[in-house]
């Protein structure tokens, strides 16, 4: 084997050959100086200073070379701050100082500590101290009964356990085997100079005072932060590989980014659980809000921890779910995958002694604590793995009631339920959920929220496959979509996809599920099954021809109604909305400062959620488009809504949208500010890449949106305006939104007054006062057509910025374009103006040189000028041939561990 000098020598010569033909001079391999730099390494980072863009597409093109990607900086001030317990204080505020000239930060693709507060972690307040302590046990680890392990004789002996965090000091009174501290910083110490890193160690392995879970496990520090709170992608995946090389049990990671797309770092966390390490990480603090998921948390192959108080309430700054890689084309999957106690935890101080703490970066080495216990209870420790130990902790998790699975996963840690399970387990395959109740409610939220019915979308549901049996393994044939006839389960059709391989131990079955057609005009309960069987090699057949396999039901209950109305359908445009981490997309509210990046996955259940519920609760029925809008019929539904759309539209979308809306389709777009000045000025500095970086869209992508609508003779502008109004007798807030350009004459338009938010980003002065048209109404002039309605402005629907509360006007909007009732409130308003005829203010141009054709769906690069890539073919769902059973359903799902074993 090659020395890691002699590999380094090696790839010098090899990048030397290949950037040979260009004009690279300037370039060298940036050696690192930490303890994997003796081994062999399947990355290397090179420092390219001229030329950059040559070399990187030489080295993107050589055929040895899987993925050239930026070094990332993670960077994270520290505020101590205190204001409780349980806070809203976001987690990953960045240092933006606050003037609009300030966009200079490292460009925030990063992975953060997840404690409480804007700083490293959150002490809590004395008085929610004083309640906790008096109404519960003092140590978490108690509290959780490991002690009932401990008198077992487990106490974490001979499992080994990392913690990627802060660093620790050598001679810490708490900890008795310390077996190695490494330091992957540039910064020449191993101690913690934070106290994040002792204190996540010491819930882990303490083993005095504020005792760990697992006193006697061989704890391995890894120092990946420095104590101005840095950290490098390399620097994680050289101690990855050396954790790899160290054969670590168990890995802590109370970090996490919205950077699902970091490929190293999701690859090289595919790579350690394939080599059995059970990685824990928290999920984030982002929550309340929906859909703020952080990685690598939110990987299938991860145990995903969410926090709750001690009162098992869910931590107002856990994150919740769904998953949003899958958006806006399909739906996200169930996470967390567990929760436990991350508000108001001892563990170790500094130096000495013990402290409160909170945060989801608290409730995961609690998880890391009692895996890493757990694993020492077995005896047999060939069938520990990352999957059959999640399935042991979901299996034996306590459901929280009143709680829906986004926000709780499969439930409270319960730690001797999941000893009882991992010790007499059997290697097998579950899933998660391990069943679909479209009429259970709240925990199934929100397929619960709404009835199915013929005709409409369908309801995906991705389950995660877990596979105990093997790091890899296939479904065998094809899952079976069995119903019960006695429970009317030919009423319903299914559809199913699924991972062709299942690795590392984990795969995906995305089930779709619709209405048959004879069930029309039917209401009632309908239930099946689907059936799916998994095989993996077996570990220790010599001959290789051995294989496990394990069968699994997945039992399907639904609601079903008689198909609503027209009037009653509305369908949310999800195909238009685009999310980061692929480019630069900015805030729709500009005084959002903390995070300049667009980061969560806009859908009617994650940050629109508090808008789905309204408008179920008034009566609509909201479905999805995951698709082109060539593929939905129009006349089933009253209104096509859009809201804060980034994405481009194909010509044959706005041939047949006018065409739709001729026939009587109605439409709502809620805009956002598109100014190309504005995107200029809110640019910022990547230090990572030493570039600046343009956004590739506004707010929302408003010249997109005037194409769509300009057969009608209307257009949003340029402009940007702020401020706070009254409209109907309601509080209304104008968020960085902008205004109607041009409209028809015998439409609507109603005016306020508000400031130009523009002019004060621009040029950093009181910004001037202006009356502008925000809201338009605008009935087509075809026989039987369509209404259209405008509004400037999505933040007041947006949970993530909403301030004010403006559901009173998308009600009003739905009556004028689902029951062509114009509010009285609107056409008599005092604010009704002349509409504009588009001379007042100029149209938004789309950026120079903007990138999106780089994200999007729409369109491809040509020849410098991007156009419209060939329309893609309509979603086509192979429906699976029903293999009734004439049986009645079981009172009860399956247990996740009741299965056929061979």
């Amino acid at each position: 084997m090659m020395t890691g000098h002699l590999i380094l020598q090696y790839l010098l010569d090899f990048i030397s050959t290949a950037l040979r033909d260009v004009d690279a001079v300037n370039w060298r391999i940036v050696r690192r100086d930490n303890p994997a730099s003796d081994y062999p390494s399947d990355f290397e980072v090179v420092e390219i200073r001229q030329d950059t863009r040559s070399s990187l597409l030489i080295l993107q093109d050589h055929p040895y070379i899987k993925r050239v990607t930026p070094q990332r900086m993670v960077l994270r001030s520290l505020k101590l701050t205190d204001s409780g317990t349980d806070g809203a204080s976001p987690c990953n505020d960045t240092r933006w100082v606050q003037k609009w000239q300030s966009w200079q930060s490292s460009r925030p693709l990063r992975r953060t500590s997840l404690s409480l507060g804007s700083g490293f972690w959150h002490a809590t307040g004395r008085h929610s101290s004083r309640r906790l302590l008096r109404a519960i046990p003092r140590h978490v680890a108690q509290i959780l009964q490991a002690d009932v392990l401990w008198q077992m004789g487990h106490t974490g002996s001979g499992v080994k356990v990392a913690v990627f965090d802060t660093g620790l000091s050598e001679k810490h009174p708490h900890f008795k085997n310390v077996k190695e501290r490494t330091n992957w910083t540039n910064e020449k110490t191993l101690d913690d100079g934070l106290g994040h890193g002792t204190f996540v160690a010491g819930v882990i392995a303490s083993m005095r005072e504020c005792q760990g879970f697992a006193p006697d496990s061989e704890l391995h520090i890894f120092r990946v932060f420095t104590n101005n709170q840095v950290s490098y992608t390399s620097w994680f995946l050289d101690a990855f590989n050396y954790a790899i090389l160290k054969k670590i049990d168990v890995l802590n990671l109370s970090i996490g980014g919205p950077d699902f797309m970091d490929h190293p770092f999701v690859d090289k966390v595919w790579e350690l659980t394939a080599n059995k390490v059970i990685m824990v990480s928290a999920i984030g603090n982002d929550g309340p809000l929906y859909g703020t998921l952080n990685n690598p948390a939110d990987q299938m192959d991860v145990i995903g921890v969410g926090g709750i108080d001690f009162e098992d309430n869910i931590a107002r700054f856990s994150s919740r779910g769904m998953t949003t890689w899958e958006l806006p084309g399909g739906y996200g999957r169930v996470k967390p995958d567990i929760v436990t106690y991350g508000s108001g935890v001892r563990g170790s101080g500094l130096k000495e002694g013990c402290r409160s703490l909170s945060g989801t970066s608290v409730a995961s080495p609690v998880v890391a604590g009692a895996v890493t216990l757990l694993a020492s209870t077995v005896l047999n420790r060939e069938l520990v793995n990352p999957a059959s130990m999640k399935q042991a902790l979901i299996a034996s998790a306590r459901r929280l009631p009143g709680v829906n699975m986004f926000e709780q996963g499969h439930g409270k840690l319960d730690l001797l339920r999941a000893y009882q399970i991992l010790n007499s387990y059997k290697p097998q395959a579950s899933l998660s959920p391990s069943y679909i109740d479209l009429t259970e409610c709240p925990y199934m939220w929100p397929y619960c929220s709404q009835p199915i019915y013929y005709g409409g979308m369908p309801t995906i549901v991705n389950v995660t496959i877990l596979n105990g049996m093997g790091v890899t393994g296939r479904i065998v044939d094809k899952p079976i979509w069995q119903p019960y006839l006695p429970q009317n389960g030919d009423y319903v059709d299914v559809a199913v996809s699924y991972s062709p391989v299942l690795w590392p131990w984990a795969g995906y079955l995305a089930v779709s599920i619709s209405v048959a057609k004879k069930a029309a005009s039917w209401e009632g309960i309908a239930q099946g099954h689907v059936m799916v069987t998994v095989a993996s090699p077996a570990e220790n057949d010599v001959s290789n021809s051995g294989e496990m396999t394990s069968t699994v039901k997945l039992p399907v209950k639904v609601k079903i109604v008689p198909t609503p109305p027209r009037s009653k359908r509305i369908l949310w445009d999800q195909y238009h909305n685009l999310r980061y981490p692929p480019g630069y997309f900015p805030r729709d509210n500009l005084r959002m400062k903390n995070d300049p990046l667009d980061w969560n996955g806009d859908h009617i259940h994650t940050n629109f959620r508090d808008m789905y519920q309204h408008l179920r609760s008034m009566g609509y029925f909201v479905e999805v488009l995951g698709a082109p809008i060539t593929c939905f019929d129009a006349s089933q539904y009253g209104t096509l809504l859009m809201v804060d759309s980034e994405e481009e539209y194909f010509p044959e979308e706005i041939t047949k949208l006018r065409r739709d809306i001729d026939n009587g389709l109605s439409l709502i777009i809620f805009s956002d500010w598109y100014n190309t000045s504005v995107m200029r000025k809110v640019k910022f500095y990547d230090e990572n890449t030493r570039q600046w970086w343009m956004p590739d869209t506004g707010g929302a992508n408003v010249p997109a949106l005037n194409d769509l609508i300009s057969v009608w003779g209307m257009a949003f502008s340029d402009g940007l305006y702020e401020g706070d109004f009254t409209m109907a007798d309601h509080d209304m807030y104008y968020a960085s939104g902008c205004s109607i350009a041009r409209f028809p004459e015998d439409g609507i338009v109603i005016a306020q007054t508000l400031k130009d938010q523009g002019l004060e980003v621009l040029k950093q002065e009181t910004a001037v006062v202006e009356n502008v048209p925000v809201l338009g109404l605008y009935q087509t002039p075809s026989e039987g057509g369509g209404r259209i309605a405008l509004y400037g402005d999505s933040n007041c629907i947006d949970d993530s910025h909403r301030q004010k509360d403006c559901f009173w006007l998308l009600d009003a909007l739905l009556q004028y374009t689902s029951y062509s009732m114009t509010p009285p409130s609107l056409t008599h308003s005092k604010n009704r103006m002349v509409p504009p005829t588009g001379t007042d203010r100029p149209l938004p141009q789309r950026l120079e040189g903007n990138h999106l054709y780089r994200y999007s769906k729409v369109l491809e690069a040509h020849l410098g000028d991007p156009k419209p890539r060939p329309l893609p073919a309509c979603p086509h769902l192979s429906w699976a041939k029903p293999q009734p059973l004439n049986e009645t359903a079981p009172r009860k799902p399956a247990s996740v561990f009741m299965i056929n074993l061979r």
